[in-house]
């Protein structure tokens, strides 16, 4: 597969993207724990199909720590044992955040109350911005066909 697009390459869209880095890196670095932050980037990536970040985020999760055990079971995190009440309360926030579409009124009140009880403000709002940083790549990657396999630790920063 190749690329419709090089994002890195157009000067228009190396700006953006520069913008939506930075606000990764700010979320990163909130007290959101990094091994969530990676399974809910894996999981919305699973479910945009993007195959680009799913690499990505798999490799860097592996790198981090996370077992392949877990990492094989994101895709059916519900009936997997391996996973906190607080991850599980991520990625079913994750799920909702993704599948807006898929569901009249968005998130559900359940959801976000179940999400607020293992996380505070702060987490929540770095939760927030994970979950829409991570559509926002799902997006572009998938619209430019961005093609996958080749991602090594740590090479976008």
């Amino acid at each position: 597969m190749e690329a419709r697009l090089n994002p890195l390459a157009s000067p228009v869209a190396a700006k953006a993207v520069k913008h939506v880095v930075a606000a990764h890196k700010a979320l990163s670095e909130s007290g959101l724990p990094l091994a969530t932050q990676e399974l809910v980037k894996l999981r919305a990536s699973q479910i945009n199909g993007c195959a680009g970040c799913i690499d990505m985020h798999t490799k860097e999760a592996a790198y981090a720590g996370e077992t392949s055990v877990r990492l094989n079971l994101v895709a059916a995190w519900r009936e997997a044992t391996v996973f906190t009440d607080a991850e599980r309360a991520a990625l079913e926030l994750a799920e909702q955040g993704t599948r807006i579409a898929d569901a009249a009124g968005g998130v559900t009140d359940e959801a976000w109350a179940n999400a607020a009880k293992h996380y505070d403000e702060d987490a929540l709002a770095a939760l927030v911005g994970v979950i829409a940083l991570i559509n926002a790549f799902n997006r572009l990657n998938v619209i430019t066909q961005q093609p996958a396999g080749d991602y090594q630790v740590g090479q976008h920063g």
